[in-house]
């Protein structure tokens, strides 16, 4: 918390007023010697506190913290003009101006990337005469491209994006549209390159956040991989490859929203870290921070959605061709059995609830009822379905649009024989790779 304390401005400029209207009255000349140094020291009228807004606190406490009870109840009562007190949210920053003798003159609370409330002195000759309103931010909006390349100095697309000045949100949003191809765990190598042509919003505040995407490129292992944006006539959006596949799998790589880092591998023997006993682990283990939002990898049905012994708050989701979904140790459930769920879903939160060493998700599918290793079998997924061939020529028509916003990267120059064999090369290279790296995950654990 910062608190900041202002003179008496008004009265000060009073005081200097009259002593500068006596000393015209004199006609004297302008002071000397040491007076013409002295300091006017004013005492503090208000003090500004900025901080955030606590955990489980509501907006009458929050007043009550910095003002007396019955103003702070006449403050909930004059934002609730305004604001809905219900959707004080925590985390948020939040500037309150009071006297010293503890009457509000101001605040400001940053309700989202759009919108503050102010509170305010409806004018400056009556300061206690305060008013709310809703106030949008001035923001701009236009569209940026960024490349960005994975090396030693930024191993990880976060460290890539950020190399490139852009924010993580962007780096979620990338990992999005290229997660049924992408293994941004652990497939990501040195050399790897982006391209992303997208909507940059910059506000006056300057908070940067992003629309949509218009267009991307990844090379991962040496595979090429684009993805453009189209809006099919019914409204639905989806990302395509450059001939018109839809990017979307049957199953998302996985259910965190970030790159998450596996710490315990799909086993038969694994030593358990609490019961200190050899025993199946059917699952993999994410290691993920308390609070992290959980979502479903495919559409389906709930099954089951809370407290279940050893699991602790468990969801689990039932999908097409036989597959289930199970999500174990969440610290909150966002969903209730029998709900239908889309891909990209939340089901809840990363926790530590049931027989657990600490904040993690244990991830696990079943297919026809018997448990298999997440990381291969998402990689046996279908492709996705093509775009329908009376679209065609408008998607194509759309890439080329979008494919021009993209930033230029040289490229080296090979045939397009050998660049075809280079690239069927290196994409068995890269299956083997995986696999070896998805069995080195699953062997660790039994060690």
């Amino acid at each position: 918390m910062k608190l900041r304390r202002f003179p008496a401005i008004a009265l000060s400029f009073g005081a200097l007023s009259l002593a500068a209207a006596a000393g015209c009255a004199r006609e004297t000349g302008p002071p000397t010697g040491v007076a013409a140094t002295v300091d006017i020291h004013l005492s503090p009228d208000t003090e500004e506190i900025t901080a955030s807004v606590p955990q489980a606190t509501t907006l009458a406490k929050l007043f009550r913290t910095y003002l007396p009870p019955d103003r702070a109840e006449a403050a909930v009562q004059l934002v609730s003009q305004q604001f809905d007190p219900r959707k004080l949210r925590a985390k948020q920053r939040f500037t309150l101006t009071r006297t010293l003798d503890g009457w509000l003159r101001g605040f400001d609370y940053e309700i989202d990337l759009d919108r503050r409330l102010r509170v305010a002195p409806a004018t400056p000759e009556a300061p206690r005469e305060l008013v709310a309103e809703v106030v949008e931010y001035t923001r701009q909006e236009a569209t940026a491209a960024v490349a960005g390349r994975i090396d030693k100095q930024t191993p990880s697309l976060f460290e890539a994006m950020q190399a490139a000045g852009e924010t993580d949100d962007l780096s979620i949003e990338l990992a999005a549209i290229f997660s049924g191809e992408v293994d941004f765990n652990s497939g990501l190598q040195p050399g790897d390159l982006f391209r992303v042509a997208f909507q940059k919003v910059t506000r006056e505040t300057g908070t940067v956040s992003y629309g949509v995407v218009h267009a991307a490129e990844f090379v991962n292992e040496g595979r090429h991989l684009k993805a453009f944006r189209f809006v099919r006539p019914d409204g639905a959006v989806g990302y395509y490859d450059e001939n018109g596949r839809s990017l979307k799998r049957f199953m998302l790589w996985s259910p965190l929203k970030f790159e998450p880092r596996v710490t315990s591998g799909f086993s038969y023997n694994r030593k358990h870290p609490v019961l200190n006993i050899t025993r199946a682990h059917l699952g993999v283990d994410f290691a993920a921070p308390v609070g992290a939002v959980v979502v479903s990898v495919a559409s389906g049905v709930v099954t089951q959605a809370g407290f279940s012994g050893e699991a602790g708050r468990l969801v689990v989701v039932r999908h097409s061709s036989g597959y289930e979904t199970m999500y174990l140790h969440l610290s909150s459930i966002a969903v209730r059995a029998g709900q239908h769920v889309s891909q990209g879903d939340s089901v809840g939160r990363v926790g530590s609830s049931g027989l657990s060493t600490g904040p993690h998700l244990d991830y696990r599918i079943r297919k026809n009822g018997a448990y298999v290793n997440p990381l291969i079998e998402r990689r046996r997924m279908p492709p996705g379905e093509p775009i329908a061939p009376g679209l065609l020529a408008a998607f194509q028509a759309e890439r080329d649009r979008q494919a021009a916003l993209l930033p230029a990267v040289a490229s080296p120059a090979v045939g397009p024989g050998i660049a075809m064999l280079q690239r069927g090369q290196i994409r068995s290279r890269a299956v083997r790779l995986r696999e070896q790296r998805d069995g080195e995950t699953s062997t660790k654990a039994n060690e």
